[in-house]
Parts: C-alpha cells; sequence; structure tokens
C-alpha cells in the first residue's frame, strides 16, 4: 500500500515511523509512506499557505491555491483529477467516523493520499473540488490532522502480514471477524495474586477448552 501525507510539520511523523510494526511493515515493502510539505510547493511568497477567513472571524484557513498546487507537483496532473486515480481524504472532525469497517474499506486500496489540516481547517473548495472525502477519529478538535493521520495509518500498518510479532495479534483482537465484531476478553498475566486480586482460576488451568469457552463469555 503507498500513502501520501501533506502537511506542514512531516517531522512530527520521525518518532512515529520508528514505531516497530510501522517499520516492520515499511521494510517488509507491504507499507510505502511519502511526506509532502505544503511549504515547499506554495505559490505564494515566504512559503505563506494560509490566510484570514472570508467574511471575518478568528483563525487562518489553510488555502486552496496552495494544497492543489501540492497535489499537481507531486502527481503531474490537474490538482482536480488527482482524486480519479486514488483516494484523496481529509482529516476532519466533519468527516466520516474511523472504524474497523472504515479501516477494512481502506485497506483494500494500493494508493491513498491524506491531507492534513490546521489552524481553522481548510477551505471548503479543498473539500469540493481536491478531496475524495474525509475521515474523522471522534467528535473533538485536535490541533491539525497529523495525529488522526497517525490513527489511520497505525490502524492500517496493523493487516499488513510482517507488521506484528505474531500473525494472530491482528486476528484475535476488538473488533475482528474471529470475535464477531465485539470487544476483545480481558487479558491477565503474572503474578497469579497481586494484593488479592487473583488471575481467573480458568486461565490457570490448563484446559484450553474451558479457557476458550470463558473468553467468549467475556466478549465486550
Amino acid at each position: 500500500m503507498n500513502v501520501d501525507i501533506f502537511t506542514l510539520f512531516p517531522q512530527w511523523f520521525n518518532w512515529f515511523f520508528e514505531q516497530r510494526h510501522l517499520a516492520n511493515a515499511i521494510q517488509t515493502g507491504g507499507l510505502t509512506v511519502r511526506l509532502f510539505d505544503y511549504r515547499e510547493y506554495t505559490p505564494l511568497k515566504h512559503g505563506q499557505v494560509d490566510d484570514s477567513p472570508a467574511g471575518g472571524g478568528a483563525g487562518m484557513v489553510l488555502r486552496v491555491d496552495v494544497v492543489c498546487a501540492a497535489l499537481e507537483a507531486v502527481y503531474g496532473v490537474d490538482g482536480a483529477e488527482v482524486r480519479d486515480s486514488h483516494p484523496v481524504l481529509l482529516l476532519s472532525p466533519r468527516g466520516r467516523r474511523l472504524s474497523e469497517s472504515v479501516i477494512q474499506e481502506l485497506a483494500g486500496l494500493r494508493e491513498l493520499s491524506l491531507l492534513c489540516g490546521r489552524y481553522e481547517g481548510f477551505d471548503q473548495r479543498i473539500v469540493e473540488h481536491l478531496s475524495s472525502g474525509e475521515i474523522s477519529i471522534g467528535d473533538y478538535v485536535v490541533s491539525g490532522g497529523e495525529l488522526p493521520a497517525m490513527v489511520l495509518l497505525d490502524a492500517l500498518a496493523r493487516r499488513i502480514p510482517g507488521a506484528l510479532g505474531s500473525p494472530e495479534s491482528a486476528v484475535y483482537e476488538s473488533f475482528s471477524a474471529e470475535l464477531g465484531g465485539r470487544l476483545e476478553y480481558p487479558q491477565y498475566t503474572k503474578p497469579a495474586d497481586f494484593r488479592g486480586w487473583k488471575v481467573p482460576q480458568v486461565l490457570l488451568s490448563g484446559n484450553h477448552a474451558e479457557i476458550e469457552k470463558w473468553r467468549r463469555t467475556q466478549l465486550g
């Protein structure tokens, strides 16, 4: 899967790509990620990328000509045509709520572009004419699209063969088909007894059939 991320802060992702499962996914070739800084493609002077809201108001808005210029420079076609070849998604609180079903849908793509907003958000013409849609990670506001992009990419990377240490880690987990889309059962480890807080006896029994039965009753 090839993912392109457009952002004002590409350095934010340095730590993110050092995480083992991301590094594994990239190293195995299952995931390719490119980062593009809007400021490197802006047609405006002094690296300007935003402007005050039309009609007045607080904050600054990411300009449509800047985003369009970045898309055209990277893909070599008219900015409005980029979404014809692969999805261009904005990270926005107004977008479609990110869920396991959305991740499954996106995981089937070969190409994906993510646009990270900042300030007061995107000029609406970016939404209407340059993007394929919007994705939200929840009903709250963060300072920009970088963290939501990491959340989305983290969930996608876990599905790439070789990303996780154990293949079963991505199979028997919350929202998986194997668990019927439900939350995973509670997990315990050593010590078996800590301050009187005990691991359920069935998990210490060695009876795998009973353990499986217990776990099925604990699904959320």
